[in-house]
């Protein structure tokens, strides 16, 4: 089958083709197991950071891609939820142990013995993929392959992330960082929260205009003063001086929720402009996002065919990934990237 392998780390600065282009025999599913033939798979800032090492593969050679979409093409011998040509998807839950105190209270994003798609399994940059039968999602009808793709990552980690900000309607909501989950999180809050003003903060201009375009209140650069104090923060970006950007513009007892699974290094030093009266005092907090659980996923499916959100996307050829993937290191974004594999 065809992949695209990263067989080593680097930066993309000094290597843009980070994944070869390479023929890999066609994955055999375990018993409990699905063999999936790949459609679509998005691209997210996450592939960057097991690239560059951030969040380290814990194997290598490996298939990235976590936001996967498929139809079924074989079965082990204990699975029987889903047949042959279902369309499905896989989401960056792999698996998780089942058993532990996380698992057990519905919080099995936190299990110790997380794995993680395209990380510590091989992922949806190529033609086939395995799962555990009990960690693949059915795809709504109300979306192509390409646009559910960014709904199993993007879309449901800015689920997960929206939820933990504990937004009321008629709040302010501020997204930092504009790409293919922020986006995602503005057409939510649209719906459920037909009264609330959503403030984007963005570098580019392009983000910012985009973002109005999706209806949001007011869209400026991150350095700047909203007009108005928000009640919670959604961070999207790679880097930390968006944190402390974010923090001036918090409400007393503000929530800043930061949607990333790791930040870039190049600009911690920022953090040392943290004055506490202005940015921590009043009971304001900082909270992240730490993996998906499976609930995640399919809750945010169901809720984005019934509003319906679809996200904006742009497709690239699987041999493209890694144009795909130095655009998005270069903040070349405009919703979200996704491979077209099949």
């Amino acid at each position: 089958m065809r992949a695209m392998v990263l067989k080593k780390l680097c930066r993309l600065e000094e290597n843009p083709t980070p994944l070869a282009f390479t023929i890999l025999p066609e994955p055999v599913p375990l018993e409990n197991e699905i063999l999936i033939k790949v459609s679509a798979c998005g691209v997210c800032h996450t592939e960057l950071d097991e690239i560059e090492g951030r969040t380290s593969p814990s194997h290598l050679p490996v298939v990235l891609g976590h936001q996967v979409v498929g139809t079924v093409a074989g079965q082990g011998s204990k699975t029987n939820v889903y047949k042959p040509g279902d369309r499905v998807g896989v989401a960056w839950i792999a698996s998780a142990c089942g058993s532990c105190t996380f698992c057990l209270s519905g919080n099995e994003n936190l299990c110790p013995d997380f794995k993680a798609t395209g990380r510590d399994v091989n992922g949806g940059y190529a033609e086939y993929i395995t799962i555990a039968e009990a960690f693949a999602h059915p795809i709504p009808d109300a979306f192509s392959d390409s646009e559910a793709a960014p709904l199993l990552c993007a879309g449901a980690v800015g689920y997960r992330s929206l939820k933990l900000t504990n937004l009321a309607d008629g709040q302010n909501l501020g997204l930092t960082g504009f790409g293919a989950s922020a986006h995602l999180v503005l057409k939510m809050v649209t719906h459920q929260y037909p009264n609330a003003k959503v403030f984007v903060f963005a570098r580019s201009a392009d983000e910012r205009t985009f973002a109005k375009e999706l209806g949001a209140y007011w869209a400026g650069d991150p350095e700047e003063r909203s007009p108005e104090y928000v009640d919670s923060i959604i961070d999207t970006t790679p880097v930390w001086k968006t944190v402390v950007e974010a923090l001036k513009n918090l409400k007393p007892g503000g929530r800043l929720v930061i949607n990333a699974i790791r930040k870039e290094e190049s600009d911690k030093e920022s953090l040392l402009q943290l004055h506490y009266p202005d940015h921590l005092w009043m009971e304001k907090e900082i909270k992240s996002v730490a993996n998906v659980a499976r609930s995640d996923v399919r809750e945010f499916l169901e809720l984005a065919a019934e509003i319906p959100i679809k996200p904006e996307i742009q497709e690239f050829r699987l041999e493209e990934a890694n144009q795909a993937l130095v655009e998005l290191k270069e903040r070349k974004i405009r919703g979200a990237k996704v491979l077209k594999i099949a």
